[in-house]
């Protein structure tokens, strides 16, 4: 199976990246399941109803969220009768929506998305994500119950991010890392078949401060103080991610390369 990931989509101009390339790609890549991570996608905070169908339109197959999963207020409802997104298993007892759900892909295969959030350095205190993916994986096995299976990390530290990748070694097709919006280079099929990336990196501006306009977020750092608001960057927008291939028969990955589509950090794809 022929699987991308694309990390946080970041603003008005990681939108129309995404809505504009993502069909161009899924053609020439022959794709056979996206998911891209859109929970910055409405003015860097969170996604509304109305970019999420448009992204949806776009062709991705999943969108998963985060930290901001409700920073806007229409997600709430919208999330219940839309289940191409998924927000994070572990997000709060209660909330809304799924942190995990079995996908139909070509063919007859069943492709698993689940979502957990971190713990270190993050600004809630959410519940174990080690332990309540474990539940998900044991009744979801590769292989088994589904062909391919993806795993989104959203957390701040690579180092749980890589504990997770090992965690998961040889149970999912692709473990990877969302939230910090900088990509990492240490794209690797781990010893039990997993495919790993510490940070897909974030679908936008990249003259910027993680998709920011850059003005605000360096006065603040150099000052100390707060003049206005954080606003996102709009010049043209790289996408960036990971495509993985996978064995149908064992759902274990068989091939890892780093996307970077467009922008500043253009440069040739996987199958280009």
């Amino acid at each position: 199976m022929k699987l991308l990931y694309l990390g946080d989509v970041m603003g008005r101009a990681g939108r129309a990246a995404v809505i504009e390339q993502v069909p161009r790609l899924r053609e020439s890549w022959k794709l056979d399941f996206i998911v891209v991570n859109g929970e910055n996608a409405t003015s860097g905070a969170g996604l509304s109803a109305a970019h999420a169908k448009s992204l949806l339109d776009a062709g991705i197959d999943c969108l998963t969220l985060g930290d901001h999963a409700f920073d806007q207020k229409d997600m709430l409802q919208f999330i219940e009768t839309e289940p191409r997104i998924v927000r994070p298993v572990n997000f709060a007892k209660g909330a809304p929506g799924k942190g995990f759900r079995v996908f139909d892909a070509p063919g007859g295969r069943k492709v698993l998305v689940a979502q957990v959030l971190g713990q270190v350095f993050m600004k809630r205190a959410f519940d174990d994500p080690f332990g309540l993916l474990e539940q998900i994986l044991k009744t979801h096995t590769l292989g088994g119950l589904v062909n391919a299976s993806i795993v989104d990390i959203h957390c701040e530290a690579t180092s749980e991010k890589m504990a997770m990748g090992h965690w998961c070694d040889g149970r999912a097709s692709l473990c990877v890392g969302s939230h910090t919006h900088v990509p990492t280079a240490d794209a690797m099929i781990l010893p039990g078949g997993t495919a790993y990336l510490s940070d897909a990196g974030m679908c936008g501006d990249y003259h910027s401060v993680i998709g920011m306009e850059k003005a605000e977020p360096m006065r603040r750092f150099v000052t100390g103080m707060v003049k206005g608001r954080f606003v996102p960057a709009t010049e043209e927008a790289t996408l960036s991610g990971v495509y993985v291939e996978t064995d149908d028969r064992t759902g274990k990955a068989t091939r890892i390369e780093m996307v970077r589509q467009g922008g500043r950090l253009s440069s040739s794809g996987p199958l280009d």
